[in-house]
């Protein structure tokens, strides 16, 4: 069954570096009837994209450390290490074009293909973001190491290219702790053997 909803009222609330918009809405019950009219707030930053790379050839991933405003209060600490990701900020601009350049910006190369993984909702109880996210081909000896991103955005990114194995041991010690790079991960675990018949590399 497809349940229907009616917005009754938008408006904004704020408009700075993101934006938050508050609604008055109802929507019919999984019982039948519907709701009471409710408010929500709904920060809205656009939708976004991200790339796992991975060097099929060498077992490796590319991941990269930042600091992050989200995380100040978190127990390690607001630099965390993540992957290639960045806003759609382009209508004009597809998932694909936005995960190279961001590719480029971020770690100094271009992937050589890009595989799908999935889109998700970041959290849709308060948001409407959504994430694109890739898993990308590379030659790990081609990314630049050292420290990227754009001067005009405020970005200092520092490069680490890391065994597979020792980004799992990352994740599994709490040290990967955003969304993106733990699905992104596990997507490349349960993938990997389909992903290396494509692409070639080491054994599976």
């Amino acid at each position: 069954m497809n349940y229907q909803f009616e917005v009754l009222d938008k408006s904004i609330c704020y408009s700075g570096f993101f934006r938050m918009e508050k609604y008055r809405l109802r929507h019919e019950l999984f019982a039948g009837g519907w709701s009471g009219e409710m408010s929500r707030e709904c920060l809205e930053r656009g939708h976004a994209v991200a790339v796992l790379l991975y060097d099929p050839g060498t077992d490796q991933v590319v991941l990269l450390e930042q600091f992050r405003i989200g995380a100040l209060d978190y127990p390690v600490g607001p630099w965390l290490l993540e992957i290639v990701a960045g806003i759609m900020d382009d209508p004009a601009e597809t998932a694909e074009e936005v995960a190279r350049r961001e590719t480029m910006e971020e770690a100094g190369c271009v992937p050589l293909e890009l595989a799908p993984i999935c889109r998700y909702l970041v959290s849709p109880g308060g948001t409407s973001e959504s994430i694109t996210l890739f898993c990308g081909r590379v030659d790990a000896a081609s990314v630049a190491s050292g420290v990227h991103g754009l001067a005009s955005e405020h970005e200092d990114i520092r490069v680490r290219v890391v065994s597979r194995t020792e980004a799992l041991d990352l994740l599994q010690a709490g040290r990967i702790n955003s969304a993106a790079p733990i699905i992104a991960l596990q997507w490349l675990e349960l993938n990997r053997s389909k992903l290396l018949e494509r692409w070639g590399g080491g054994a599976a």
